[in-house]
């Protein structure tokens, strides 16, 4: 779920510095910024509490993990089963995150595999969901540009 917290400035600048070294101390984060180490750890704490940080699990590379192959599943689902699927889909080790979208598709599964025939397994795994009326898998050939906030940032802290 989004947060319904706001970056300001300040939070930009925090958050850049952390962009730039995930690792930073809070008192790191302080000097670079020229805030106070309260301020630094306040705002953060308060981010954290508005769920506007996420996990670091988005920094691991499947890859890494034994599972180069990854893959968009469109998938349309019985509407009125779609709570049902999204806690089945939960339970695939191999589905890395579900958007629910308008248009075309109900739900956008991002999926990571071994190789082709456990693509071909998870793929399935999905369509033998209760209530999943079809889908339509599609390749990550290569990622063009990675996930990134850094861009946002850099205007909020302009």
């Amino acid at each position: 779920m989004p947060s319904t917290h706001r970056a300001d400035r300040i939070d930009a600048r925090i958050l850049t510095a952390l962009s730039d070294d995930p690792r930073a101390t809070v008192m790191a984060v302080a000097e670079r910024t020229g805030l106070s180490r309260n301020t630094v750890q306040a705002r953060l704490s308060k981010l954290d509490d508005a769920g506007a940080l996420r996990s670091f699990e988005r920094r691991i590379d499947p890859a890494v993990l034994g599972y180069p192959l990854q893959a968009y599943v469109l998938t349309n689902v019985t509407q009125r089963k779609l709570d049902r699927v999204g806690a089945a889909l939960d339970a695939i080790p191999e589905v890395l995150e579900v958007h629910g979208l308008s248009g075309v598709a109900d739900l956008l599964v991002h999926v990571a595999a071994k190789d082709a025939d456990d693509l071909y397994r998870v793929a399935g795994d999905i369509l033998n969901i209760k209530g999943v009326k079809r889908t339509t898998t599609a390749l990550v050939m290569r990622e063009m540009v990675d996930y990134r906030v850094r861009p946002l940032l850099d205007t909020i802290a302009e």
